[in-house]
Parts: structure tokens; C-alpha cells; sequence
């Protein structure tokens, strides 16, 4: 037997590069092969079975960066990924998540938010704020929602989120979206969050904030489950809407929030062709609904507000800050 896999146990080799997951190292790998215990066989269809994984990955990662490659080529270094979410739950706040990473960063696992279980997304979102260059997210609250139309809320969670940044972005890449009253360049890619590797970043620290908003609500607003469901209209949270009514939380602009509350249930138009004109004059935005990818010229926007950590986005929403 080559020299490394004669001096370790079958059961340290498999802690060491299986469990562990180091590279496995060319003489040990001979001896494994020329052993005929069936735990040496399994040891390397286990490793194997890893790269290939992790070639899969690699290749999938290398697709989601066509469209950043393709704007890194002009020189272009400063792109924000923008997503949101929350736009069909019942309660709670709209969130977007904007993130601008360094040129060439990768990280295994960055998806499609909505592809991850919490545990994956929790632990990105943190490898993801570490290494951005910048990130910032948006928060609208239930009352704004109700006042604008979930449709114009999401599109100016966007908005702030782009602002919180810190930074000028100098392209936008966002999901199925445009932002009119935003001068970047703009790419708008229709299911953005499985496409580009910079709006699945993005949708992965909006729903992670989001989701801790839900969880402090949850405290605030016991009976509802809404640290479970997160406000999403699944039967357990249609239940403590009949038994309890809906909370300060809720959309009363949502059918079933009506109906709970004895109003009209007809929900208002989810996506109308324009935004309440009182709205486009004092918050200063006029969105325009989906249509197809664009490029928008234009100038830096305007300098950007402070960046919003989780704890102020969690005020923005009423949700009390956690405990120390």
C-alpha cells in the first residue's frame, strides 16, 4: 500500500476526506484503489461523487455570471444585483436587498433565494456581507403598501434599497424590473434571481432580512405564526385570521385581510398602469411597470442615504429591535 493510506485507518481516512472534505491526496488515493476492502471502495465513490458535485457547481456558477461578464468586459466594476421580497404575504413589510460584489468573487452554494432551505440562506447571507463591496437593503411598511399598491411598494423597496448602498452603483441588474426615476444603466433580466449571480446574492439578503423582521413581529404579534409562515397566505395563517383578526401588521389592501376585517374583499389592483400621483410627488418616484430589458443613460444618482442595517430595518417596519 502507498505510503500516507498505510498509516491511517480506513475510518480516519474517511473523517479526513470525506466528512472533512480534504482534498484527497494522490498517494492515498492509489492505495485506496489498490485495496479491496469494501470501505476503501466506498471512500472513493464518496470522493468522487464530491467533485463531481463540485464541478456541476462550478459550471453552474460560471453561468450564472454571463451577464456580469459581459458588463465587466467594458470596464464597468461597480454592479448592484437588486431583488426583492415579501411581495405576496399578507403581513408585514416588503424588503430589497441591493448588493454590489467584488469583480471575480464566487461563492458555492449563491442561488435563487427561494432554491435554499434557512439554515444555507442564513449562512450565505453572512459569507455574502463579509466579502460585498457594499449591500444595503429597503424596507416598506405595511401601511405604505397599502397606500401605493404592493406592485409600486416592491419597486420602491428597490429604490431605497439601491440607495442604502452607500456607493454609486454604476449598472443595475434587477429582476424583472426597471427603476424609471433612477439614473444607472439598468439591466432588467426576467427571472433574474436564477440567472445572475448579483441579483441571487441580492435575493438572499432580502429574504433573510426579511425573514428576522417576520420572527421580531412574531414576538409582537403572538398567535399568528408569522415566525413560521412569515406572513404568507398558508392555512395555518388563514386560521389565526379568523380566530384572531387581523393584527396592525396585516395589508388591509389583501382580500383575505378584508374579508377578516368584514370589508369589501375585492383586493385593489395588483398591478396598475400608474402609481397614486400623491405618491409619485412626495416620495419623489415614478415607476414604471414591467416591460421588456432596458439600458437607461444617465447620471450618478443623487448621494445616497446611510446604509441600513438589520436592526434599523426592523424599526422601519415596527418590529421591535432583539434583545441584546
Amino acid at each position: 500500500m502507498a505510503a500516507g493510506a498505510d498509516k491511517l485507518p480506513l475510518d480516519q481516512i474517511r473523517r479526513r476526506y470525506v466528512e472533512k472534505k480534504r482534498p484527497l491526496p494522490h498517494d492515498v488515493e492509489a492505495a485506496l484503489r489498490a485495496d479491496p476492502r469494501a470501505a476503501a471502495r466506498a471512500i472513493l465513490a464518496a470522493v468522487e461523487k464530491r467533485r463531481h458535485a463540485n464541478r456541476a457547481e462550478g459550471q453552474r456558477l460560471r453561468h450564472l455570471f454571463r451577464f456580469e461578464q459581459e458588463v465587466w468586459a467594458t470596464g464597468v466594476t461597480r454592479i448592484a444585483g437588486v431583488d426583492e421580497a415579501g411581495m405576496s404575504p399578507l403581513a408585514g413589510p416588503v424588503v430589497a436587498g441591493a448588493v454590489i460584489l467584488p469583480v471575480g468573487w464566487r461563492h458555492a452554494g449563491i442561488d435563487d433565494s427561494k432554491k435554499l432551505d434557512a439554515q444555507e440562506r442564513d449562512r450565505l447571507a453572512l459569507q455574502i456581507k463579509a466579502n460585498a463591496v457594499a449591500w444595503g437593503v429597503g424596507v416598506v411598511a405595511p401601511e405604505e403598501i397599502d397606500r401605493l399598491n404592493i406592485y409600486w411598494a416592491g419597486l420602491l423597496a428597490m429604490k431605497r434599497a439601491v440607495e442604502a448602498l452607500g456607493i454609486t452603483p454604476e449598472h443595475l441588474f434587477i429582476d424583472a424590473r426597471k427603476l424609471a426615476d433612477v439614473p444607472i444603466p439598468q439591466k432588467s433580466i426576467v427571472h433574474g434571481d436564477a440567472l445572475s449571480f448579483s441579483i441571487a446574492a441580492a435575493s438572499i439578503i432580502a429574504k433573510t432580512t426579511r425573514d428576522a423582521i417576520m420572527v421580531e413581529l412574531d414576538r409582537k404579534h403572538p398567535g399568528y405564526g408569522f415566525a413560521r409562515h412569515k406572513g404568507y397566505p398558508v392555512p395555518e395563517h388563514y386560521s389565526a385570521l379568523d380566530r384572531l383578526g387581523a393584527c396592525p401588521i396585516h395589508r388591509r389592501s389583501f382580500a383575505p385581510v378584508r374579508k377578516a376585517l368584514g370589508l369589501d374583499p375585492v383586493q385593489t389592483e395588483m398591478f396598475p398602469l400608474e402609481p397614486p400621483c400623491a405618491e409619485r410627488v412626495s416620495d419623489g418616484v415614478s415607476m414604471q411597470p414591467l416591460s421588456d430589458p432596458v439600458l437607461l443613460d444617465g447620471a450618478a444618482v443623487q448621494p445616497p442615504v446611510e446604509h441600513v442595517s438589520g436592526e434599523a430595518a426592523m424599526q422601519a417596519s415596527g418590529a421591535p429591535a432583539a434583545d441584546a
